[in-house]
This record gives structure tokens, sequence and C-alpha cells, in this order.
């Protein structure tokens, strides 16, 4: 079996499988006919195996009955997966900021963002990446920071000693 690839668009042509194709499209129209777009029951995708059976979840389903009535009417069929799309405000409240702030990361370049008319949608991945990104630093910030505090220290010897602590995380 070839490897999956998912990253890129793949368009499928209706071939010689019209009598399959009915027999599957006349399933689906009768399951749908009783049970409505959504399946009710069970629908299993079954291999060679003695067990070798999973459920089919209901996006698969949907995508499988778009697809057997599109071949079935001799047209083809693209799947070009996508990474869902945030927009600046969403971008915000996973990042916990403000949404000028994202304008901000945006502009600066620390975030991509597509420009859709007026506004700007961001991948999701992007987003996640961004924030992982952040965290590691302020982590490596709160350790470059650190200073070992003790009752019997001097209060403004420590103060000192968090000073140059920071100054030093700025200036790396």
């Amino acid at each position: 079996m070839p490897a999956r690839s998912t990253a890129a668009a793949e368009t499928f042509v209706p071939e010689d499988t019209a009598a399959a194709l009915a027999e599957v499209s006349s399933f689906l129209d009768t399951h749908q006919a009783r049970h409505g777009e959504r399946p009710m029951s069970r629908l299993l995708l079954i291999g060679d195996g003695e067990g070798d059976q999973v459920e089919l979840p209901e996006p698969v389903y949907r995508v499988l009955v778009r697809a057997v009535e599109a071949l079935s009417q001799g047209k083809g069929i693209t799947i070009a997966p996508q990474e869902p799309q945030l927009t600046s405000q969403q971008a915000a409240d996973l990042l916990g900021v403000s949404r000028p702030t994202v304008i901000r990361l945006i502009d600066s370049g620390d975030l991509h963002a597509e420009r859709i008319d007026s506004r700007r949608r961001l991948a999701l991945g992007e987003v996640l990446a961004y924030r992982e990104r952040r965290r590691a630093k302020q982590y490596a910030t709160l350790e470059a920071t650190a200073v070992d505090f003790h009752d019997e220290n001097d209060p403004s010897e420590m103060l000192e000693l968090a000073r140059d602590a920071r100054k030093r995380a700025a200036l790396s």
C-alpha cells in the first residue's frame, strides 16, 4: 500500500466502477432515507481479517456520502486538507493577549497571517507553535532570573542579585 500523503490536494475521477458505486450509492440512499443525514446506526469499515473493523465517525460518513454522490454522477472530487484558520480575535483569545497585540505580532513578523480582504487569518498550527516558543522563552527567562532567597540573607543584597539576573536575561 502506498504511503498516505496528508498535505497535498488529490483529485479522484470516476473510473469503470459504475456497478460498485451504484451498490454503495443505493445503500447510502436507503440508509439516509431511514435515518436522515446523520448516521443513527453503526456503519463499519471492514478489513479482510476476523475482527478487522472500525466504526466510521460521522465526519467520515458525510465525506463518503458526498464522494459517492459525485462519483456516481460522473464528477471528479478533490480532497484538499486544510489547516483550521483563526481570526485575529480567536488567536488573541488562544494566546491570552489582546487583539492589538496579535496585530503587532503579525506586523513584526513573529506571527504569519494571510490577508483576506481587510481581515487577517492565522493558521492554528502557527499560533500554537508561537505559543510554545513564547512559553519556552518565558521559562528560560524565569530560570535565568531565579535567585535563591534565604531568611538569613540581607534583603537589599537579594534585591541586587535579582536585578543583576534580570539584566543578564534581558541581554541574552
